[in-house]
């Protein structure tokens, strides 16, 4: 039996059709022969996911998302993927939505619960929760550091401000006079320092013999502190001893009263009898001045001279 044309016609372009929808369902991660359980997960936001993102479990590849759209009051977005149905996990397990890499865009990865008694099925929403990716974890490790540097420029920008208002014009030209100063005060300590290296230049050769002069001297110290050290302190100590010993003896018996000079210094009545005997001395002396002819007779001629009294 032959087809016609037309006949030939339209099962090459149904054939064509069937090919495009199982190429395109293939591009997309689903398969129209194999059988899948098709679940849902909410999410606050989903920037990054894509439709024909893997869904993974433990890494593995078990399903491709295949709707993103908003929920039915616009609050969330929902998520709808299709995973292999042999995979008997409960639905309460989490659906992580995850930075798959720098470029690889969003996935979302299954954090099965195993429970006999709520095994998943077709049309089950599972809890969701949003892994930080590393641009998430690099601007949350940033942010504070924006904030200390912010703070730290408005600091700086204050101090700088502070210092304009204290560097007005009549400080600034005290400051340059000061500076000015500084420098004539290096340029002095300067010439100063020349002066006194062409003074020890011109006096090298005294300021040398001093210095040889004092050396001498300085053995010379050396030499008698070795004779001092060398001397028979000792004897002489011993010397100063035995003398203030004997001193001590002569002041003890002196004060006992023993010998001339010890009676003399302790007997009072010899002390009155001497002075008594003086002042008779002294009435004797006096009178001896005043009459000498009383106590001497002479004569030129041997004459006696004779008695007023007679």
């Amino acid at each position: 039996m032959k087809l016609s044309r037309e006949i030939k016609t339209a099962i090459l372009i149904i054939g064509c059709i069937i090919i495009f929808i199982f190429g395109f369902n293939y591009l997309k991660g689903t398969s129209l022969l194999s059988n899948e359980k098709t679940i849902h997960a909410l999410y606050d936001e989903v920037e990054g996911l894509v439709v024909g993102a893997n869904v993974t479990i433990r890494g593995l590849n078990v399903g491709k998302v295949k709707i993103i759209d908003f929920n039915d009051d616009f609050a969330k977005i929902k998520v709808t993927f299709s995973i292999r149905d042999d995979l008997n996990f409960s639905n309460k397990s989490v659906a992580q939505l995850y930075e798959a890499g720098l470029i690889g865009g969003k996935a979302i990865a299954i954090i099965p619960k195993y429970d006999t008694s709520n095994i998943i099925k077709n049309g089950d929403i599972l809890f969701s929760e949003i892994k930080p990716g590393l641009t998430e974890l690099v601007n949350q490790q940033i942010a504070p550091l924006q904030d200390k540097i912010e703070g730290l420029l408005t600091s700086a920008d204050s101090l700088f401000a502070g210092i304009s208002n204290v560097m007005n014009y009549e400080t600034q030209n005290n400051l340059k006079m000061t500076l000015e100063g500084l420098a004539s005060t290096i340029e002095n300590v300067n010439i100063l320092s020349s002066n006194i290296n062409d003074i020890l230049n011109a006096n090298e050769k005294e300021l040398k013999s001093t210095i040889n002069n004092l050396s001498k001297i300085s053995g010379n110290l050396n030499k008698i502190t070795d004779s001092l050290k060398q001397m028979p302190l000792s004897s002489a100590v011993k010397n100063f001893e035995d003398t203030s010993l004997h001193l001590k003896e002569i002041i003890e018996r002196l004060n006992s009263g023993e010998g001339s000079a010890g009676m003399i210094l302790n007997d009072n009545k010899l002390y009155d009898n001497l002075v008594n005997s003086s002042e008779a001395l002294e009435a004797l002396l006096s009178d001896l001045k005043s009459n000498p002819k009383k106590y001497v007779h002479f004569s030129i001629f041997g004459r006696k001279e004779k008695n007023n009294d007679n």
